[in-house]
């Protein structure tokens, strides 16, 4: 079964992906004298949706057998916790060794339960995955507005609020970038931002220049590979057989303030969705 993630989401399920580590100091990130490590880098559940929906324990297993310590949930049919209710989710992949770290999900509906639930089993961060393109920046100061409240709701239970970027809010509209609009308009205190690295450069922005512009800002980040353009059209990849230089990208992030790490894949040309989570947990293990 093949389901595109932004029908999916724009139908009204929201979804993500991924895994997280231990933030990295800016010390630790000078004191590495040839790069940094990423000890418990993790996955965006959406690179497995197939697998999970059709099994999800047996999945979650294969991911921690494939290294994989932490987990980035999302929030499909059958819930950020997959049938398993929090708590039974926590205790399952406590048995695997791993953690989940942070979930997409939609932060309009429940959003206080889900926040109280997330909080009750150690997780960090609840994330809105996706917005749409806009017709007017006005919306996306509305949207601005809205995560300041969701933070609000987070903070309450003392967990994070972020927002997940797709290519659009990195396109200029009327002279100004969205994204601008949105970091410039929420409170640091209330809401973080996951970059998804392959949709800034999608959008042909660099990633570590707005890592740079906004310092402690990203606190996470989807490690997902672009393709060579071919016919003026590009898709994710395996990562590391792509066109960006994550070595690069992961280690700038982590002094700007990038703390969790998740391998994330949305098409699969020659491999398996969890075939292709497999290598990008060797790709990571080999370079981190």
């Amino acid at each position: 079964m093949s389901i595109n993630r932004r029908d999916f989401l724009r139908n009204g399920s929201f979804a993500a992906l991924g895994l997280s580590v231990p933030f990295l100091t800016k010390a630790s990130f000078l004191d590495a004298p040839a790069g940094f490590k990423i000890p418990n880098f993790g996955i965006q559940l959406w690179t497995v949706k197939e697998n999970m929906m059709a099994d999800a324990k047996g999945t979650l297993a294969k991911l921690a057998s494939f290294g994989f310590k932490e987990i980035e949930s999302y929030e499909g049919p059958q819930g950020m916790f997959w049938g398993m209710g929090h708590k039974g989710f926590k205790s399952y992949i406590d048995d695997l060794g791993m953690k989940i770290v942070s979930s997409h999900c939609d932060n309009l509906t429940d959003f206080d339960k889900k926040s109280e639930q997330a909080a009750a089993i150690g997780m960090q961060y609840l994330i809105c995955p996706h917005k749409g393109a806009q017709k007017s920046l006005d919306n996306y100061k509305a949207f601005a507005d809205e995560f300041n409240v969701s933070g609000k709701i987070a903070k309450k239970h003392g967990i994070k609020f972020a927002y997940h970027n797709h290519d659009y809010s990195f396109i200029p509209m009327d002279g100004q970038m969205p994204q601008d609009l949105m970091m410039q308009g929420t409170d640091p205190s209330l809401v973080d931002f996951e970059m998804d690295i392959y949709w800034v450069n999608y959008a042909n922005q660099d990633p570590i220049a707005w890592l740079k512009k906004y310092p402690n800002r990203f606190k996470l980040c989807h490690v997902k590979d672009l393709t060579k353009k071919v016919n003026n059209k590009q898709e994710s990849c395996v990562i590391g057989t792509g066109v960006i230089d994550f070595k690069k990208v992961l280690k700038a992030g982590a002094k700007y303030g990038l703390a969790s790490f998740f391998v994330e894949q949305e098409a699969f040309t020659g491999t398996s969705p969890i075939d292709a989570a497999g290598l990008g947990a060797k790709y990571m293990q080999k370079n981190f």
